[in-house]
């Protein structure tokens, strides 16, 4: 049997630990057998959860040097980093050809052992900055959601973990048996689309008090309308040079990409909350057409507007900006939502 080990550290995330233990223990053979054989393993017997739970785990460190795939799961914001010791034992099992996968932020402990170092990588998308920015000799993709470097796999969000464990059963015994693993977890072999689709969008930061909320918003109420560079500088009172080149110094970015994002925006919340046709949205949000719409709408969000649609169509949440506020024309504020990660 292929061997499994789990490696469960302070702070785990139970959904992080559980989506893997259950994927490969629902996992047959055409004949019936069990192809994994999965195991829990910590450096000490007891192990604080996330939830307020403690987990008693009979498997030590030693268990990495007998598994054939080892998974890191996410942890919790505040954890504790990962010991020297847990670090060797990841280095050790990569160095003997064991495969190992992150869930999640669990893509931290990766990288601190170095495994991720010259390699692509992905984690939660609402983590992939701080990501980059701890660890600069890996390369971040943070719009998928999951990256296989052969030996070395990470997955972005909680649910990628799905995605991740689906892939490596294909890997191991094909996609007849990754296909049975899918139903018996209700869920699509592959998902259309990645990670992209579920990020939240935001205008870069501009400080309060900016020459430039005024046109911000006056740009977000007119949306459906033709907006120009010269419009926008000749509402700000400014040359479109001088325009240009004071907005990026406060947006970090160009005029004409802050109003594409502003009307992707606008467009997914009207895919998420109307019942108008894409061509419709397309016009609402400022689209030129709908074909250009959709090339530009899949270029930022990953998937295709119907297909956004599908996936978020039952709610709100996912379209709530972290800021608080709504991506919708009304301009209302509403609750900061707070990002758990995993």
């Amino acid at each position: 049997m292929h061997s499994v080990a789990i490696l469960v550290l302070d702070g785990v995330v139970p959904f992080d630990m559980a989506a893997p233990m259950q994927v490969f223990d629902y996992t047959r053979l055409p004949d019936g057998r069990r192809p994994y054989r999965v195991r829990l393993c910590a450096e000490r017997p007891e192990v604080a959860a996330d939830g307020g739970f403690a987990l008693r785990v009979d498997r030590g460190l030693e268990a990495l040097a007998d598994a054939d795939t080892v998974i890191v799961p996410g942890r919790a914001p505040g954890s504790p980093p990962p010991s020297p010791a847990v670090l060797a034992a990841l280095r050790e099992a990569a160095a003997s050809g064991t495969r190992i996968a992150s869930v999640c932020v669990g893509a931290f402990v990766l990288a601190e052992a170095g495994l991720l170092d010259g390699l692509r990588a992905t984690t939660h998308w609402a983590a992939a900055e701080e990501f980059a920015h701890a660890y600069p000799r890996v390369e971040v993709e943070p719009d998928v959601l999951y990256v296989d470097n052969g030996r070395i796999l990470t997955s972005a969000g909680a649910a990628a973990a799905l995605d991740l464990c689906l892939h490596m059963i294909r890997r191991d015994f094909g996609s007849a048996v990754a296909a049975n693993a899918a139903r018996m977890s209700v869920m699509p072999l592959e998902r259309e689309g990645g990670q992209a689709q579920f990020i939240v969008h935001e205008h870069p930061p501009v400080p309060r008090g900016s020459d430039l909320e005024p046109l911000l918003e006056w740009i977000e109420d007119n949306l459906a309308r033709e907006v120009t560079l010269a419009a926008m500088a000749a509402r700000a009172g400014m040359s479109e040079r001088t325009f240009s080149r004071r907005f990026r110094e406060q947006t970090g970015t160009t005029p004409l990409q802050w109003l594409l994002r502003a009307r992707v925006r606008r467009a997914q919340y009207l895919l998420e909350s109307g019942d108008h046709t894409v061509d419709r949205i397309a016009q609402q949000a400022g689209f030129g057409s709908p074909t250009a719409f959709r090339e530009r709408f899949r270029k930022v969000v990953g998937t295709t507007p119907d297909a956004y649609r599908r996936s978020f169509r039952g709610g709100r949440a996912a379209a709530v900006r972290v800021d608080g506020r709504s991506p919708g024309s009304d301009g209302q504020r509403q609750a900061a939502l707070p990002v758990r990660l995993g």
